[in-house]
């Protein structure tokens, strides 16, 4: 098991680079340069280039990016914001948690109501409740993030007052954010769940319990969905991850000052270190709700495990045998 958690968070670190190195390309490559904002709109080539020159940006790309690089892994700094004039990792530590609670809360909510819908659809396939279970799913998917939250916001908070509009003033600020946040994710948790448990249930093994007299709920919840918990932890998995990670629309829209307000504003300010930084903890937001789902793997469907044992079990055996060979 160490040598499985070992490798996955091996993993991790060539995906991070690469989102730097992706992510800082394409910065160095735009067109529009952060000096030029910065020096202002009557600013002459002269005070743009001494504007690049004080940034830093004029230098070549191998040196700017090693540059960043060297800062990033020897004194955990991602650079100073453009804009704010503040150490880009102290912004998003001040906003990150609005992210998270945000996102956590939306995903557990998508995950149990899809969750739900995905059983009710599966064990009454072809009725009443599996066409209206498939008719919301595909409703959540299909509308757009932006009209859910234009909607939540004209009918709970301009016509019937019950929450605010914007900003954080309470518990209340987060049932809007929440509900836009987690209603896309229910549709492709609850497809999967239905698809995964209809596989499962018809199974020899699950026809053999029902005849043993085992009772349907028992049937249901600890031999179907146990064995159907591998297709659906990916789904959920992916959707915590999206969901603490893609909410830049909500945020900006209900003005929570998280990290997707962050990373929004510095994309419209042209503030390329900030929204690098941003970039990058959300990569590794991603990546470590991956590495946590693999690990449920593991938990879920002893096979993994075993496996790993079993590898390092061989590797023991091949190295003795070939120290006795040695010998």
């Amino acid at each position: 098991m160490a040598r499985y958690v070992l490798k996955r968070i091996l993993m991790m670190i060539p995906v991070l680079i690469g989102v730097v190195v992706i992510v800082f390309t394409i910065n160095y490559f735009s067109e529009v340069s952060p000096a030029v904002i910065l020096a202002g709109a009557n600013a002459t080539a002269e005070d743009i280039a001494a504007k690049n020159a004080e940034l830093g940006l004029d230098q070549p790309y191998f040196v700017q990016i090693g540059s960043y690089f060297y800062n990033l892994f020897f004194h955990g700094s991602m650079g100073t914001s453009y804009i704010y004039k503040q150490p880009v990792l102290e912004m998003i530590l001040v906003r990150l948690p609005y992210t998270i609670k945000i996102g956590v809360i939306a995903a557990a909510f998508s995950a149990v109501i899809g969750i739900m819908l995905g059983i009710l659809g599966a064990v009454k396939q072809n009725s009443i409740f599996d066409y209206i279970s498939t008719i919301f799913s595909i409703i959540c998917a299909a509308l757009p993030p932006f009209l859910v939250c234009l909607g939540l916001m004209l009918i709970f908070s301009v016509r019937l007052k019950w929450l605010p509009i914007q900003g954080v003033q309470g518990w209340k600020s987060y049932i809007l954010p929440i509900i836009a946040t987690g209603l896309g994710p229910i549709a492709m948790t609850a497809r999967m769940t239905r698809s995964s448990i209809l596989e499962v249930i018809r199974q020899d093994y699950i026809r053999a319990a029902r005849a043993k007299g085992v009772p349907e709920g028992a049937v249901i919840w600890k031999h179907t969905l146990k064995n159907a918990l591998i297709p659906i932890l990916t789904v959920v998995g992916m959707n915590f991850g999206l969901s603490m990670t893609g909410s830049v629309i909500c945020e900006t829209i209900f003005n929570i000052p998280g990290l997707g307000l962050l990373m929004a504003s510095s994309i419209s300010q042209r503030d390329f270190i900030t929204t690098q930084g941003c970039v990058l903890v959300c990569a590794f937001i991603v990546c470590v709700m991956n590495f946590l789902t693999d690990l449920c793997y593991a938990f879920v469907d002893p096979r993994i495990k075993a496996q790993y044992k079993n590898t390092g079990r061989k590797i023991k055996k091949n190295s003795a045998e070939k120290g006795g060979a040695t010998a």
